[in-house]
């Protein structure tokens, strides 16, 4: 894996015009291959540094450096192909194209290359359904289970080989049982492709699981008091 997935936040302020800054970060890094979880309550600005750590808001000020891209320095053209190189998103509601088969909402990255995907995708697209436990390609994502669609999101998310991969809320639409299962899936197939992982989550057993984890209050990050969460690398 590339340095591209290295993580670099510098004085990164966010705020809408004659308003108070919903987001003020200082610094934060995180080194590539690692995790981090960050939770807070509703309205503290996790959806807003989600957007700008993936390059879909423009930060006010600061720099927000993967490897060495700064985000805050590119134009919408140039952060469009930085995302689809090196960035794998997962979102709360999916984002499926329910018309398309789970195979096809698998592959929607490789069309932005093409419109008749390699075979080397097609087949890395299976494997991935597979160990997401799809069984059946060819059903379309309209009559997929919202469990069966939040693993469908992750294979689209992890198709190109992504350095990172960032959740937002992935389990947070889902029953008990299958938000353990689905949380486990996102762990075991981040770390085994070697990738940066960022999650926003409200799950205690999901954040737990990262490396290190953080609270978002007030827009300032702060260090969890999670007694379970692995000691940041």
């Amino acid at each position: 894996m590339s340095d591209a997935g290295s993580l670099q936040v510098q004085d990164l302020v966010f705020r809408f015009p004659q308003q108070t800054p919903l987001l003020n970060v200082p610094s934060l890094q995180l080194a590539s291959g690692h995790s981090l979880g960050i939770r807070g309550v509703s309205g503290a600005g996790k959806t807003t540094l989600f957007h700008c750590l993936a390059g879909i808001s423009t930060a006010t000020a600061g720099h927000i450096v993967w490897g060495s891209t700064d985000l805050c320095a590119l134009k919408a053209d140039a952060l469009g192909r930085w995302r689809h190189q090196h960035l794998g998103l997962i979102f709360q509601d999916f984002h499926l194209v329910d018309g398309l088969s789970a195979l096809d909402n698998v592959l929607l990255p490789a069309y932005f290359d093409s419109w008749k995907p390699a075979q080397p995708l097609r087949e890395r697209a299976r494997d991935l359904l597979a160990a997401v436990g799809i069984a059946t390609l060819d059903r379309l994502a309209a009559v997929l289970s919202r469990g069966e669609r939040q693993r469908v999101a992750f294979a689209r998310a992890l198709l190109m080989r992504p350095a990172i991969v960032m959740a937002d809320e992935p389990t947070a639409s889902l029953d008990p049982e299958q938000r353990a299962q689905v949380g486990d899936l996102l762990v075991t197939l981040t770390r085994a492709q070697g990738a940066t992982l960022i999650v926003i989550s409200h799950e205690q057993e999901l954040l737990a699981r990262m490396d290190r984890c953080l609270t978002l209050q007030a827009g300032h990050l702060h260090a969890c008091s999670n007694p379970e969460s692995r000691p940041a690398p």
